[in-house]
């Protein structure tokens, strides 16, 4: 893959090939900034500041839940769930197992990628889904023992120009 331009490590856009990517990276774990993670745990503190003697602003209560990763420092994630409220949570409390909400009542889940295929399953607006491959427009989800694909503008957990394998 060719790269045009020059990259710098932090919030500078890279040209490859004909796609513009973000640039910028953890400091910490040298991922991508922002990404999506899971709340590994049951319940997670969610803090002011990163280190524990920062004030508890409240608790996350929903294992699975998709977060969005905005900033790192030290063993602490600065997170944000879909209704932009976030702090900080230390990082043994999050999983880079993918999952998202759906952001859509009654989402129709499709046997195939395709928005004439037959309807398997509807999900309800809230629902908490694994993630599994995404194209440019679709994403297979699994919940509830139903699974297939659903419009990934739909899901909130996944970047619009996210393509999983």
């Amino acid at each position: 893959m060719k790269i045009l331009g020059k990259c710098v490590a932090f919030a500078v856009l890279c040209v490859i090939g004909a796609q513009a990517v973000a640039s910028e990276r953890g400091p910490v774990t040298n991922l991508p900034i922002p990404r999506y993670v899971s709340l590994k745990a049951s319940e997670g503190n969610v803090r002011r500041g990163p280190s524990l003697t920062h004030r508890i602003d409240w608790v996350f209560k929903h294992r699975d839940m998709p977060l969005r990763i905005t900033a790192e420092h030290g063993h602490w994630r600065r997170v944000q769930d879909r209704d932009g409220a976030g702090g900080w949570v230390h990082y043994s409390l999050l999983s880079g197992t993918r999952t998202v909400i759906v952001d859509q009542d009654l989402l129709q889940i499709r046997s195939k990628p395709e928005p004439e295929a037959s309807v398997v399953a509807q999900l309800e607006l809230g629902v908490v889904a694994r993630l599994g491959p995404c194209n440019e427009t679709w994403c297979r989800v699994t919940a509830g023992g139903h699974r297939g694909w659903a419009d990934k503008s739909k899901l909130w957990g996944v970047a619009q120009d996210e393509l999983r394998d």
